[in-house]
């Protein structure tokens, strides 16, 4: 992640990779999901542009890690 993301963003992002890798998640249930009002959150829309989800806006379609957000999550420390 880049270094001028905060740390709670960074957490969120990460929460939101994990939400994902769950199971199969439509791009109108991620937008309710994760959809805020406060320009200074914008977790999906920053997951998107750092190329960490691959989320095309057409309603059947399915989100998903990329490659670059699968990589993020299995570098994570597990306990």
């Amino acid at each position: 992640m880049p270094s001028n993301v905060t740390e709670p963003v960074n957490a969120l992002t990460l929460q939101l990779l994990e939400w994902i890798t769950h199971h199969p998640r439509s791009y109108p249930e991620v937008l309710d999901a994760w959809r805020t009002s406060c320009p200074r959150l914008s977790i999906l829309e920053d997951a998107c542009i750092a190329g960490l989800i691959d989320c095309a806006s057409d309603a059947g379609h399915i989100v998903s890690l990329t490659p670059k957000g699968k990589a993020l999550l299995d570098a994570l420390p597990r306990g």
